[in-house]
């Protein structure tokens, strides 16, 4: 397929526009790293996507929470593509997918870090004491600076929404002005996964862009032995 400038499928959608269903609605391997230099507006607070991860239950992964089938919990990945699936981990942090691919196929796209581009007032009330560069290194860092929780996950955000009162806030995902050139984009292994998943030549499905401070630090995966009783 030609992925040149004139055939990139985020030229095919106009400036300020939110991204449609149809962009989501394909392999994550290609969403993922089609995501970086799009904006992430929720909240009051803008972000520029610098660092994506890919998660495809469907074709195995096994460092996907779908690997090992439907719960309760991953039921939005099993979702239409353009949903959230919002999760809590380690007892402390949320973190925010992005659902792609097709009904059924179990994909999503971790926004993994970013650059506050609008909003830094907000951003900076949300995230005190912390360094500028800081506030979305890390997916837990972006949940939190772009006011995140549980409460936002299955949301569509393909559709516009008018909350009323009380509602859910808005979620909205924009092209750049233009695609980031491909030559800054690097893949490696993903950050945190452990076993089979964490194999960066099985599964190089990290991207970010070359050369920006808001791109979190790589940290491979810790495999807990359990404890003998």
């Amino acid at each position: 397929m030609d992925r040149g400038p004139a055939h990139h499928p985020l030229t095919m959608v106009s400036r300020g526009r939110r991204l449609p269903r149809s962009f989501f609605a394909r392999d994550v391997l290609e969403v993922a790293p089609d995501l970086l230099g799009c904006t992430l507006s929720h909240a009051g607070v803008t972000v520029r996507i610098t660092e994506t991860e890919a998660y495809a239950g469907e074709h195995g992964d096994p460092g996907s929470h779908a690997f090992r089938g439907w719960t309760p919990r991953t039921a939005p990945m099993f979702g239409i593509a353009g949903r959230t699936y919002v999760y809590f981990t380690y007892g402390m942090h949320w973190m925010l997918c992005l659902v792609t691919g097709h009904d059924g196929g179990a994909q999503a796209v971790l926004i993994r870090a970013g650059e506050v581009v609008a909003g830094q007032d907000v951003a900076a009330t949300r995230r005190p004491g912390v360094r500028e560069r800081e506030w979305c290194r890390g997916p837990a860092r972006l949940a939190t600076t772009l006011a995140l929780d549980g409460s936002a996950t299955g949301r569509d955000f393909c559709v516009p929404h008018r909350p009323a009162a009380g509602e859910p806030i808005d979620l909205v995902v924009r092209p750049p002005a233009s695609p980031p050139d491909t030559v800054r984009i690097r893949t490696g292994p993903r950050v945190g996964v452990s076993g089979p998943g964490g194999d960066g030549a099985a599964y190089p499905w990290r991207f970010w862009l070359d050369g920006e401070s808001s791109v979190s630090p790589y940290r491979p995966g810790v495999i807990r032995q359990r404890r003998r009783s």
